[in-house]
């Protein structure tokens, strides 16, 4: 789970929730109205069905879920198992690492590892794993695509609302008992709409393309480490190459640990 996320999930409702209830002194009714909702919900579903695949939609929910849950070794994890691959390769030799992938749970370091169990020279298994790698980030930027859409749609429909609202209000001008309606409408709409993006779209694509950058880096981590272990380098030399993927704080908090007996 994501801390930070649910922190700012929680804080965000809190804030929001809790200035609707004092303004309105515990009368959250006022705060609702159907045909504002309507609106907002339809227009930004419409525009998701029009600028995206039926396929991304309905993925809608895993995406969100990434942003919560996205489980992700920690990079100073994945050198440690580089540096471990490393001492077992020069030990015992490559094809050892066959029977060690089998207990690893990511597809790519495994796709990785087996490539070099199965002999394939250092530039094709590059290549095969940077092509992961850029297929990747594309299909997490159709994720952040589409909330970056709805944060600029929710306050584009927000403001039609607000016209829509404003005409009903200007009809009946002249009946004051009438322009209540057309002025909730006018107002909850861009409410809903500004609200939805600031608090929900705009944060949650902030999110994804944080998730691609720290996937990507240890995407890249693996694909240096499992071409150094192809190479035969010693166990140390591929953590202190590794080292360099980390900020200073996280190299200080990787142990240095001794060269293994025989490397």
């Amino acid at each position: 789970m994501d801390l930070a996320t649910i922190i700012g999930s929680v804080l965000g409702l809190v804030v929001v929730g809790f200035t609707m209830i004092h303004e309105s002194h515990g009368a959250l009714y006022l705060f609702w109205n159907m045909s504002a909702a309507i609106l907002i919900a339809g227009g930004l579903l419409s525009a998701i069905f029009i600028s995206f695949k039926m396929n991304h939609v309905t993925g809608l929910i895993g995406i969100t879920k990434r942003c919560f849950i996205y489980p992700l070794p920690e990079p100073a994890e994945v050198i440690e198992r580089m540096t471990e691959y490393a001492t077992l390769a020069r030990k015992e030799g490559l094809l050892a690492l066959e029977e060690k992938s089998k207990d690893v749970k990511d597809p790519f370091f495994s796709k990785g590892i087996m490539l070099v169990v199965d002999g394939y020279p250092a530039d094709s298994v590059k290549q095969i794993l940077e092509v992961d790698v850029e297929v990747m980030k594309e299909r997490h930027t159709v994720g952040k695509k589409m909330m970056e859409n709805m944060a600029g749609a929710a306050p584009a429909f927000g403001m039609v609302g607000t016209l829509l609202g404003l005409v009903a209000m200007l009809q009946n001008i002249s009946d004051p008992s009438k322009i209540g309606a057309g002025m909730a409408v006018a107002l909850l709409a861009t409410f809903y709409g500004c609200a939805l993006a600031n608090c929900i779209f705009i944060p949650i694509a902030c999110k994804l393309d944080m998730r691609t950058k720290e996937e990507t880096l240890i995407r890249n981590l693996m694909i240096q480490g499992i071409l150094a272990i192809q190479s035969g380098d010693k166990p140390q030399v591929v953590k202190e190459r590794l080292k360099a993927f980390l900020s200073p704080a996280e190299r200080a908090r990787v142990a240095d640990a001794a060269p293994a007996k025989g490397a």
